[in-house]
Parts: C-alpha cells; sequence; structure tokens
C-alpha cells in the first residue's frame, strides 16, 4: 500500500485540528468586534445619507451585482440597528453559539457593509471576507465553543476535520501572497531595485514613527525588499509540504506571524496585522496541541470530578459550559443522585459537589474558585475569586441562583443540547471544490487583465486571457462579485504608493474669515504636518482610505459629497452662524523620489465648492 492510500494519509497532513479552528473563530470574530467598533465611530459620516457618501451617490461608484442591506435606509437609526446586530452576531460567533449560521450572517453583513461605501475599503477588508467565505463550511464550532458543549453525540469528534474547505481555505492563503507576488513582479521596485520598501516606508499616510526610523536602515531596506517578495512567492506553498509536515507549517506560521508584526509595527494597516495573524493560528497541526496537553494537564486536572442535580436542566447546561470554556475537557460530569453519598451532599449543602483529586468535596463558589484554579486557560482568575469580598459575594450569588434554578433557567433557555457531526457531506465538499476552481480562475482573471496593461508577449499569458475571458467565464461574472470572491490581491503591488501628500481643506465662512475644516483646533497652513498630527487627522484607517481615494480617479466621485458633507457638518454645529458660504481643497502633492533625489512639494487645488444654503 502506498502512502497516499494509507487511510488517515491526507488527513493527517492536510486535515485542520478543531482546537486550531476554535482559535481561528475566536480571532475572526475579535477582528469583526473590533473593526465594527472603529466604523460605529464614524456611522454617520461613512454610512448615512448625512455623511460623505450618501445612497443616491454609491450607484455611481458601486459594480454591477453588488448589493448592501445597508443601502435600505440612509438614517442613522437605521445604521446603528445593523451595526448592533453584526456586533451581536460576532459576539454569537466568539462564543461558538449556532456557529455556522453565526459565520454565514457575518459574511453576509460583512459584504453588505463594504459595499455600502466602497471607497473606504482597504486590502484587509479584503481578506476579512474571503476567509469568512471558506470559514462557512468548516465545523468552527467543534471546539471550544457553546456548539461543542452541549454536543449530545456519544460518539468522540476527531480531533481534525478535513475536506475540500479545508484545501480551499489554505488555497485562498497561497492565492493572498502569491498572487500578490506576481503583481509585484512587474515593477522594479521589488526587482530588481529593491526599493519598495523604501517605497513604502516613505509613504506618510501609512508609516509609524518606527517606520519613519527604519529608512535610515537604507542599506538594509532592499534585503528587506527581496526577503518580503521571496516570502509572498514561496512561504504559503510549505502549508502543503508532505515531509516533516508539522515540524515544516510551524516554522512557517511563525515566520508569517512575524512578517506581520512586522508590518502592523512600521505601517498604520488598521485590523491587516491581527487579521493576518489570526489566518495563519488555524494551521497550527495537531502535535502542538497535543504536546501543549501533556505539559498542562497533570494529576490534579485530571482527578477533578464534578456532580450535578439530574432534575436541574439549567445546572447541567453550566456545568457542561464550565467544563468547555475553562477547558478541562477530560473532566468527569455525573449526575450527584447516581452517588448516594455525593446526592446526600449535594442536599444538605444545596450546591453542586465538586470533587478533587485527593477525594476533598467542594462547594457552592469556594468550588467555582477551585476549579477555575485548575483551568490552564483562567488558573488566574483563582486567587482574585478567593479573595474574602469577592468570596462573600460570590457565595451569596451562587445561593441565589441555587434558590431560584427554575427562573435561572430562562438565562440558559436558548441553549439546547443538539448532536452534530464534522463530517463533511459531498454536497460541501462538491460546492467547496467548484467555488475554489472559480476562485482560482478569477485571480488568474486578475493577473492575466493586469499583463494586458504591461503589453506582455508571453503567450502562455495571452491563452490564460482568453480562458478567464471566455463567454462562459463572463457569465459566472455576476456570481463572483454577488458573493464577493472577485478577488485582486494587489496591496503595495506591482508597487508601494509614490502619491503621498496631505490635504488643508479651507472653509470661508458668510463674514469671509477663513477656517480650518480638517484640524478645527489650529490656524490654516500649509506646513507638513508631523506624525502625531496626521494620526489626529485620520483617525483610523477609513479615513486614511478614503483620503487617498479623494486623490485617485474616483475622487472625482466623491469630492462633490464630500463637500457637501463638510458644509453641512459646519453649518449644523454652527447653527447660529456665521455660516459657511464655501470651501476649498488643497492638496499639497509630495511624490516620493527615489532614494538619494531631493523631495519637492507642489501646491494643487483639486476641488473647491460653494456650499448650499443652511
Amino acid at each position: 500500500m502506498t502512502a497516499a492510500a494509507r487511510p488517515g494519509f491526507w488527513e493527517k497532513r492536510y486535515g485542520l485540528d478543531l482546537r486550531s479552528l476554535a482559535l481561528f473563530r475566536m480571532g475572526l470574530a475579535l477582528v469583526i468586534l473590533a473593526d465594527l467598533t472603529t466604523r460605529f465611530g464614524d456611522l454617520t459620516a461613512h454610512y448615512t445619507d448625512a455623511g460623505v457618501l450618501p445612497r443616491q451617490a454609491v450607484a455611481e461608484i458601486l459594480p454591477d451585482w453588488y448589493w448592501s442591506l445597508h443601502l435600505i435606509s440612509g438614517q442613522p437609526w437605521f445604521q446603528a440597528g445593523i451595526f448592533l446586530i453584526a456586533i451581536a452576531i460576532a459576539i454569537a460567533l466568539f462564543v461558538g453559539w449556532k456557529t455556522r449560521l453565526a459565520t454565514i450572517a457575518s459574511w453576509a453583513l460583512l459584504i453588505s457593509l463594504h459595499n455600502r461605501n466602497p471607497a473606504l475599503i482597504f486590502a484587509a477588508d479584503d481578506v476579512l471576507r474571503a476567509v469568512m467565505f471558506w470559514a462557512m463550511f468548516l465545523p468552527l464550532g467543534a471546539s471550544y465553543s457553546i456548539d461543542s458543549a452541549l454536543n449530545t453525540n456519544s460518539r468522540s469528534l476527531p480531533k481534525r476535520f478535513f475536506g475540500a474547505a479545508t484545501l480551499a481555505l489554505m488555497a485562498q492563503q497561497c492565492f493572498i501572497y502569491i498572487f500578490s507576488a506576481f503583481f509585484k513582479t512587474t515593477s522594479p521596485t521589488w526587482w530588481p531595485e529593491g526599493s519598495a520598501v523604501y517605497y513604502a516606508l516613505s509613504y506618510d499616510q501609512y508609516v509609524t514613527p518606527l517606520g519613519a526610523w527604519l529608512l535610515n536602515l537604507g542599506a538594509l531596506l532592499p534585503l528587506f525588499t527581496f526577503s518580503t517578495l521571496v516570502l509572498e512567492w514561496v512561504g504559503p506553498l510549505f502549508l502543503f509540504f508532505p515531509i516533516r509536515t508539522d515540524l515544516v507549517r510551524n516554522i512557517t506560521i511563525v515566520t508569517f506571524i512575524l512578517l506581520h508584526l512586522g508590518f502592523g509595527l512600521t505601517l498604520n494597516l488598521g485590523i491587516f496585522p491581527a487579521l493576518s495573524i489570526t489566518t495563519w493560528l488555524v494551521f497550527i497541526p495537531t502535535s502542538a496541541w497535543e504536546r501543549w496537553s501533556k505539559r498542562v494537564y497533570d494529576s490534579e486536572r485530571y482527578g477533578l470530578t464534578i456532580y450535578y442535580d439530574i432534575d436541574c436542566g439549567f445546572c447541567k447546561k453550566v456545568v457542561y459550559l464550565i467544563r468547555t470554556f475553562l477547558a478541562l475537557p477530560s473532566t468527569p460530569l455525573t449526575p450527584a443522585q447516581e452517588i448516594p453519598e455525593i446526592a446526600a451532599a449535594m442536599e444538605q449543602e444545596n450546591s453542586w459537589v465538586v470533587v478533587d483529586w485527593q477525594g476533598h468535596h467542594r462547594y457552592r463558589f469556594e468550588a467555582i474558585a477551585y476549579v477555575c484554579s485548575l483551568s490552564p486557560l483562567f488558573w488566574w482568575i483563582a486567587p482574585l475569586l478567593r479573595w474574602s469580598p469577592l468570596m462573600g459575594l460570590g457565595t451569596q450569588f451562587y445561593e441565589a441562583i441555587a434558590n431560584n434554578r427554575r427562573r435561572a433557567g430562562l438565562l440558559t433557555r436558548p441553549l439546547a443540547f443538539k448532536t452534530f457531526s464534522v463530517k463533511p457531506t459531498r454536497l460541501q465538499n462538491g460546492a467547496a471544490g467548484l467555488l475554489l476552481l472559480l476562485t482560482f480562475l478569477w485571480n488568474v482573471r486578475s493577473i492575466t487583465n493586469h499583463y494586458a496593461f504591461v503589453d506582455s508577449p508571453n503567450s502562455a499569458i495571452r491563452v490564460l486571457r482568453r480562458i478567464t475571458n471566455s463567454r462562459t467565464a463572463n457569465r459566472l461574472h455576476g456570481l463572483m462579485q454577488a458573493a464577493r470572491l472577485d478577488q485582486s490581491w494587489s496591496i503595495f503591488s506591482p508597487s508601494a504608493p509614490r502619491d503621498d501628500g496631505w490635504y488643508i481643506v479651507e472653509g470661508i465662512l458668510e463674514n469671509q474669515d477663513r477656517v480650518n475644516l480638517l484640524q478645527t483646533d489650529q490656524a490654516i497652513s500649509m506646513e507638513k504636518p508631523t506624525l502625531g498630527q496626521r494620526q489626529a487627522l485620520y483617525r483610523n484607517l477609513q479615513w486614511r482610505t478614503y483620503f487617498i481615494n479623494l486623490n485617485r480617479t474616483v475622487g472625482e466621485t466623491l469630492y462633490p459629497y464630500y463637500g457637501d458633507y463638510l458644509c453641512r457638518s459646519w453649518n449644523q454645529k454652527h447653527d447660529s452662524g456665521p455660516h459657511l458660504s464655501s470651501l476649498e481643497v488643497t492638496f499639497m502633492d509630495e511624490r516620493t523620489v527615489p532614494p538619494g533625489k531631493t523631495q519637492t512639494v507642489a501646491e494643487t487645488q483639486p476641488w473647491s465648492q460653494p456650499c448650499p444654503d443652511p
């Protein structure tokens, strides 16, 4: 029998550990929550009809087949409501409650949010949509979740999940980096010049203080450029390495985590570094988890037994949840009524019964503190819980719950015991496989269409261009657009942006006074803002992206609505006057020059407009 034919060969090498999937799920949920929280702060400015892009303007820049629930209404109350729904669903995803439904809903709401204001979209948004799409096919709730805690399947779940979706997620990871590297090879700044990192760190819109300091290491910047390019070309392929798979994969994971930590420390990229790190955590192999388990679980943890009242549905659900979320999977959960001695203790103490490895009984809130002390994740909470004032309050709280179990049961009523399996169906494998093929072809299409602009003489490129732009491929165009699988991984490619600079927006009041509309607490100045001033000016990545787009072709569409937003905002805040009568936008064009060249700044005025009567 060949190695490839042995049972478990593919599953062992290319399956994903259920614990890694759980870590991936929680990481995605936290990224989504962080993103929603940031965007919520600019809800009116970015997502309502009173903002920079009212709904009637979206139609001017939104491609065909793009859809958005956020376009149903332009009122702030509606946008706030849909944001709160998305936050609630992300929390459900984090704790793993109705996980697949929460994953599908989060993916759909992400598409809706991103399509509401395309002028804010950055590469991280594309990555998040892509990985959330494949996450819908994965059993994210099979470990460390409410779903897994209340799983009634008598058979233990396997340690790993293998199916077309796992291969699709691995392939998607490769697409993100390798197709980005394809784009980069068309620019000499990546090869052979090696100046791409220099240009990236010179881009004031993104750079951090550490990134700006790294510009002093001029001789090392080409090395950073070449190493990044090589890593993007070949690094993701090690996910498929068939020999010493776990070792190679661990090295690959650590390498890319360090790469994205470097990106996050040197460039203001919003959720991108945290998201990219999260996408690598899903590939942590089973052997790594097993080594951790052997070091963590000792005789004291293995000797723990928890007894609960079988007649109390609330009690049963709670102990199953405690076992799961305190990461004590081997702890027996036994009805107290099965052992007369334990049943008598439960009745006498009106409490669950926790028996430690030496046979000692623990009750009420003190038992909670003891179980927490054994948790490999939350052991540090135990000393706080044992603090006398908190122990007293905790004991009172426990007794209140114990005496009102029926009412407490209302809290856990939505949580139901169910059975589920992680084995993929043929339909799931077939759908994931077909969609993976379409995604690959779309990525190829993005490359071949790009090469059309550089007039590639390569015959293979021309053949691929004909295939990916064929009539059949174009018929699937709408499907890919609607699912937002229309991928193009061109962050900092073909070259890092050079159209650097800064904006000054002057408002002319009715009394002819001039005011600074971007930095209302400062006088108008054409001087270049400091790094600290730029942080206050842009506030977050969405505003950074928006201002960058103002300086691109789409800016011609954006400027009138941005001007109306500024006029409206000023006049609403200064209702008693003087009102804003007009505004002028000045862009100080500081196009980045090659190393050693003298930097120049050109003053341009891309936009001016009168304000409507307040």
